[in-house]
């Protein structure tokens, strides 16, 4: 397996929406802040954008997407790390701003291997820091629990409850702030209904499928509102011992 980037095989990338879909679910594809900066993301920072593939196959296994910023634990979420790295600051920190596994391919431990790949990312260009906003996996069991809480559940042997988060700490992360509104997600009642698959009779706050937080809806102003809550995880560059 080599991981690669996008500047040097951008062709690549043409391939992962047939072979990722279902990785996210549909309403994550449409952040607020992330469209208006998707594009220029790979113009600007191909390099920082990896795939990794199998040697034989070519098949792209898993990607990770990534960011220089300027660090700010103030930093609210995903949302603020993209704007401050289009900001011209100059960078402090890789900030990691997903990682996927293709779903043929999962429990291969392809997520480590992505996770150690942005460390050394974050090392060869002279960053310090890798920091990570994750979208903790299970969350969306618990979408009533504040995330600073969630955060801080432990299993009965002390480790994070969330395996995302876990897979981080045991990777040398540090867990750092929680952030209830990481990521903003709006659409009209339409989009909604499409990304989810459901109803919404009146104006209020509604749980749905995979959302981590519950959705408030307007009809009167035709508007659905979402906030992804996240957690910020901390690692320093270079690859773990």
């Amino acid at each position: 397996m080599t991981v690669v980037d996008h500047a040097s095989r951008a062709e690549l990338w043409d391939r992962i929406p047939a072979l990722f879909d279902g990785v996210l679910p549909e309403y994550n594809l449409h952040g607020d802040v992330m469209a208006g900066y998707w594009k220029r993301l790979f113009a600007e920072f191909g390099d920082h954008q990896l795939a990794l593939v199998d040697d034989e196959s070519d098949e792209v296994l898993a990607v990770a997407r990534s960011i220089p910023v300027a660090w700010d634990p103030a930093l609210p979420g995903i949302d603020a790390a993209i704007v401050e790295g289009f900001s011209g600051r100059p960078a402090t920190a890789l900030c990691a701003l997903g990682i996927e596994v293709a779903p043929a391919h999962r429990g291969r431990r392809h997520a480590f291997t992505m996770l150690t790949a942005l460390r050394d990312l974050a090392a060869s260009a002279g960053l310090g820091t890798l920091v990570a906003p994750l979208r903790p996996t299970w969350k969306e069991r618990y979408p009533l629990t504040p995330i600073e809480r969630y955060a801080a559940w432990t299993t009965e042997s002390g480790e994070p409850f969330d395996p995302w988060i876990r897979t981080h700490v045991s990777l040398g992360g540090t867990l750092g702030a929680s952030a209830s509104r990481s990521s903003l997600i709006t659409g009209t009642l339409g989009d909604w209904e499409q990304w989810t698959g459901m109803a919404f009779p009146e104006s209020g706050e509604y749980v749905f499928p995979h959302g981590l937080a519950p959705l408030h809806i307007d009809r009167s102003a035709d508007l659905g509102t979402y906030w992804e809550p996240g957690v910020w995880v901390v690692h320093p560059a270079g690859s773990p011992r």
